[in-house]
């Protein structure tokens, strides 16, 4: 059961605000007995927590169960965009040695894995609209920086509607012109939206680089993120490949779900993507890797032999007691809604994050990574009744990525959402063009029905 944080500084409540608060607190909950009562799915979901199917999609899947004998078998998963298992399109790109999240894009948005000539004249559309309209940085950007970067890249996107003549038409020709659009814009607005929190709130130097039209969206994320706009090969490939994996992941996350609610009223894409945006900036969708971070950051300064497997096992355990890091009984980045065996995103990531840690030295550190990996499933099997099992998911390894490549934490999240919003902008267009009734799920009462009680007989 949700409580008030009463850990919260509420100096900017005031004590009136507080009492209200209270009371709006306690006339809301709701016994959760009422939920198995009347068969209410809570959270779409029913009491195994698989997903109530509310609609159909061409664009990607997840499959991490069998039927046999009618009954729900875990396997290893596995995650398909269009068809295709994202394993075998990984290999392909690392076999050409290539970059490969505007192959993907092009994949998610057309059906179709492009040849060498279609996948080059996208990548020429992409690098046109790379450029935001005149002074934006200046005065939209530059202007009240937040702390994070999530709200700044949401108020960056409706800000973009004003400068867009044909905002308002949700013709599949236009949508797909400001989806594209927003898919070249994203890596810069969230940079530059760092950038300009740095500069004024942490006082470091102001860098706003032009990206440069010739290198890939990974390779040109660092390029205007970094001072000297260096990188290495291998930094730029590893964050392709992150990008990758996180384009979609079916259509019943929490963040494409909002695409697919939103674009059924028939507002402008704008909107629709600023919604997505609120809902991928929550910590139990888009800011799990910066809790692993923070994890592994405690538990570095806590375990003293990080290549002791009953130091580690016992810091573990002591998460799970709420005795260590954040006190709230959760190992972050293991554990999935759907997947249970093994998230085939994580399987595939972990051999680029060895690679990368090697360049980077930190082989003692990807190997207590590892240890947690093995030892938290197995612990938190031990205390809790798992009906699935339970895995590492990709959010284990992102955030130990991104900060091997030096990207600041504020970013971590909003480059989940450069690399989304290929996903987003494919479910908009689908929801678009299947002329949909408009998303409304069904809620039922638990409140009584009572009689009105004048003014001056009430307590």
């Amino acid at each position: 059961m949700t409580e008030l944080n009463n850990e919260f500084d509420y100096s900017a409540v005031t004590p009136d605000i507080r009492v209200l608060a209270e009371k709006a607190y306690q006339s809301t909950l709701i016994d959760s007995e009422l939920y198995k009562k009347w068969d209410v799915k809570r959270g779409l979901r029913d009491l195994k927590g698989k997903g109530v199917l509310a609609g159909l999609t061409h664009i990607s899947d997840v499959h991490a169960v069998d039927i046999i004998n009618g009954e729900s078998v875990p396997v290893d998963g596995d995650l398909y965009y269009r068809g295709y298992n994202v394993k075998d399109l990984v290999r392909g790109i690392s076999t050409r040695n290539d970059f490969g999240f505007e192959e993907i894009t092009y994949l998610l948005l057309f059906d179709k894995l492009p040849n060498r000539n279609e996948l080059n004249d996208f990548k020429k559309i992409l690098a046109r609209y790379r450029a935001l309209p005149k002074n934006f940085v200046r005065d939209v950007v530059m202007k009240a920086p937040s702390s994070n970067m999530m709200n700044t890249l949401a108020r960056s996107v409706l800000t973009l509607y004003s400068y867009d003549s044909a905002a308002e038409d949700i013709s599949i020709p236009n949508v797909l012109r400001q989806s594209l659009q927003l898919i070249s814009l994203f890596p810069m607005l969230s940079v530059y939206s760092y950038q300009a929190y740095a500069h004024y709130q942490k006082n470091e130097s102001l860098y706003i680089h032009i990206p440069n039209n010739e290198l890939s969206l990974a390779e040109n994320l660092l390029y205007i993120l970094r001072p000297d706009s260096s990188y290495t090969e291998l930094e730029a490939k590893v964050l392709d490949i992150a990008m990758v994996l996180h384009a979609d992941h079916g259509g019943g996350n929490n963040s494409t779900f909002t695409t697919h609610v939103v674009t059924s009223t028939g507002t402008d894409t704008y909107s629709s993507v600023a919604a997505s945006l609120g809902s991928l900036k929550g910590p139990r969708h888009g800011g799990a890797n910066v809790k692993v971070v923070e994890m592994f950051e405690d538990m570095k300064e806590v375990v003293k032999d990080w290549k002791d497997e009953e130091e580690v096992r016992k810091y573990l355990t002591d998460i799970l007691d709420k005795k260590a890091f954040d006190h709230n009984g959760l190992i972050y980045g293991v554990g999935h809604a759907v997947y249970s065996l093994s998230d085939p995103r994580e399987i595939l990531f972990k051999s680029f994050v060895e690679r990368l840690a090697h360049e980077k030295g930190l082989d003692d550190e990807f190997h207590l990574y590892d240890i947690v990996q093995r030892l938290a499933p197995e612990e938190i099997a031990k205390r809790r009744p798992i009906y699935k099992g339970v895995c590492a998911n990709v959010d284990f390894y992102s955030g130990f990525v991104y900060k091997m490549l030096d990207l600041p934490r504020e970013l971590y999240t909003p480059i989940f959402a450069c690399a989304r919003i290929s996903g987003w902008s494919a479910h908009r267009i689908e929801e678009l063009s299947n002329n949909g009734k408009i998303i409304r799920p069904a809620f039922k009462s638990a409140q009584p029905i009572r009689d009105y009680i004048s003014m001056d007989d009430r307590e």
